[in-house]
């Protein structure tokens, strides 16, 4: 099993790396960081493959994607997972193109992610793509407006895709979180409920992108809590979430 996971350095994608790497799998990690990439190898059991890159550099990206598919001789998943999250207001000019910067990573790369495997695993007649959206992709939050925005993109994205892609094979799965014990959520000054290790998201996910699930929301408590945010009218939910805390803006205490 070949599997290219991006933002594989920490958090999530770390998690899913060891998770699959356990499985037997061989790995093509994506992250910035080479040398926390080198820190993850070392632990893995197998011989892996890394490529030190940004995800929104899309021609590093794609190349790097030829590359494993043709050094594993085929990827049989790939996982969408690098992500970044900051706290954004429109009226602020500083925060827009931390605006661009959210929607980059967090959507227009995992097309490009995607990109190179398409048409090998359209041939070969099988695979998974699989990308990392969140349940903040399912209702707009205050102050989490690039955030949500590009998950819910992804999320519309991937349906689009699963739909192109059906009868091909080739399985599109959209993983959506809920809160998760990383980095990312760290600085969060509101309750995060139903918390979970990456440990253990991994488990799941990593499940749910074996067997192909069109869509899981993770863990199964924030599926119900996901589904009662969808439903609540405008006016239920715009006043639940009137004083509700917001994600810090980059260099902002607020």
């Amino acid at each position: 099993m070949n599997v290219f996971i991006t933002g594989a350095s920490s958090g999530i994608g770390a998690a899913l790396a060891r998770e699959f790497a356990a499985r037997g799998a061989t790995l093509g990690l994506v992250a910035r960081r080479g040398e926390a990439l080198d820190a993850l190898m070392a632990g893995l059991p197998g011989r892996h493959r890394r490529y030190a890159l940004d995800v929104t550099d899309r021609a590093r990206l794609v190349e790097a994607g030829r590359e494993f598919e043709q050094a594993s001789g085929g990827a049989d998943i790939v996982v969408a997972n690098a992500g970044i999250s900051a706290g954004t207001l429109t009226e602020y000019a500083e925060d827009l193109p931390v605006f661009e910067r959210v929607l980059a990573t967090n959507f227009l790369a995992v097309v490009d992610t995607f990109h190179p495997f398409v048409a090998p695993m359209r041939q070969r007649g099988r695979g998974r793509l699989a990308a990392i959206a969140s349940v903040a992709g399912v209702r707009g939050l205050p102050g989490a407006g690039a955030y949500c925005a590009s998950k819910a993109a992804l999320i519309t994205y991937c349906e689009s895709l699963r739909v192109e892609l059906h009868g091909s094979g080739v399985r599109v799965v959209t993983i959506a979180p809920g809160f998760i014990d990383t980095a990312m959520t760290a600085g969060n000054p509101y309750p995060m409920p139903f918390l979970m290790t990456p440990e253990s998201f991994a488990r799941l996910a990593v499940k749910a992108i074996l067997r192909g699930d069109a869509y899981q929301v993770i863990p199964w408590q924030m599926a119900w809590l996901a589904r009662v945010l969808r439903v609540l009218p405008n006016r239920v939910f715009d006043r639940i979430m009137q004083g509700r805390a917001r994600k810090p803006r980059i260099g902002s205490s607020a």
